[in-house]
């Protein structure tokens, strides 16, 4: 396989997929234009040449930008700089996610210690000449 663009197989997964009429082209799409500046802003940085365009679905506006194949590589790791520049934390209140980390390595933490203390026992329970199932 040359380009992973050729096997690509739209589940919405990726905001790129294949030029639907030149195989020669990849077409990249943002439904927010802060992340499509970005994402224009790096293409004319690194000298890359795109069309742009824009596609109404629904009740969202796409903004497109169709790139060559050959400037595939390039270009996805400026895809991935804008996405993470533009993301969001998953938790957005600080000490809330403090306050999770905490209790979870606490969590953790318990967890391995009760793990540590039943192997303890086993063992001890194992050493013993104390039969379960006699008959005395």
């Amino acid at each position: 396989m040359d380009n992973p663009v050729d096997n690509i197989i739209d589940l919405g997964l990726v905001n790129y997929v294949k030029h639907p009429t030149n195989p020669d082209y990849v077409v990249f799409r943002f439904a927010d234009s802060g992340r499509a500046n970005s994402f224009e802003d790096e293409l004319k940085k690194e000298n890359i040449t795109f069309e742009k365009g824009e596609e109404q679905k629904k009740t969202t506006t796409f903004f497109l930008f169709g790139i060559h194949k050959r400037d595939f590589k390039r270009t996805l790791k400026m895809n991935y700089l804008v996405e993470a520049k533009h993301k969001k934390p998953l938790i957005p209140f600080k000490a809330f996610r403090y306050f999770l980390i905490l209790v979870s390595t606490a969590a953790m933490t318990l967890a391995i210690m009760g793990y540590c203390e039943r192997q303890k026992k086993l063992a001890s329970h194992n050493n013993s000449d104390v039969s379960i199932n006699s008959n005395n």
